[in-house]
C-alpha cells in the first residue's frame, strides 16, 4: 500500500523509469520516434503516431510556451492542499511535446504562450518533478 504521503508521487515503471532517472538528475527528457520523427512524452513503449517501436530518448532544453492552464482553488488531498491556490498547465516544449506541470508562479501573472523554462521540485521520498516558472 501506498503511504498518503505519497500517493500523489508517480509510480515509475519500465517505460517511464528513464523519464524519472534523469528528472533525478535535474534533466527534462522526452522521447522521439525514428520512424516517423515524431517528439512525444508522455514516455510510453510504442510511438503514438504511428505505433513504431524504433524509439529513442532526447534531452530538452528545458524551455517552451504556455498552451493552456488552470487554476485550482481547492484540492482537499495532501501535500496539494497546502499548495493552494496552484496553477496546473499544458506545456508545450520547444522541441515539439506536450506535458502537463505546475507552474511555478503566482496566478495572476500567468497567461497562454508565456515563455517558461523548467525547474526540478524535490518531493517526498528523494523523487523530483519538474515545474516551469517564467523564463528571464
Amino acid at each position: 500500500m501506498t503511504e498518503p504521503e505519497t500517493r500523489h508521487l508517480p509510480v515509475p515503471d519500465a517505460d517511464t523509469q528513464p523519464y524519472w532517472d534523469a528528472a533525478s538528475r535535474g534533466e527534462l527528457v522526452f522521447m522521439r520516434c525514428r520512424a516517423c520523427d515524431s517528439a512525444y512524452l508522455y514516455p510510453r513503449a510504442r510511438c503514438p503516431r504511428c505505433w513504431s517501436t524504433d524509439t529513442d530518448w532526447e534531452h530538452s532544453a528545458g524551455t517552451g510556451t504556455v498552451y493552456s492552464y488552470t487554476v485550482v482553488h481547492q484540492n482537499l488531498a495532501a501535500p496539494f492542499r497546502e499548495r493552494v491556490p496552484y496553477v496546473l498547465a499544458v506545456v508545450e516544449l520547444d522541441e515539439g511535446p506536450r506535458l502537463m506541470t505546475n507552474l511555478d508562479v503566482a496566478p495572476p501573472a500567468v497567461r497562454v504562450g508565456q515563455r517558461v523554462e523548467v525547474r526540478f521540485r524535490e518531493e517526498a521520498a528523494g523523487m523530483r518533478v519538474p515545474v516551469f516558472v517564467p523564463a528571464v
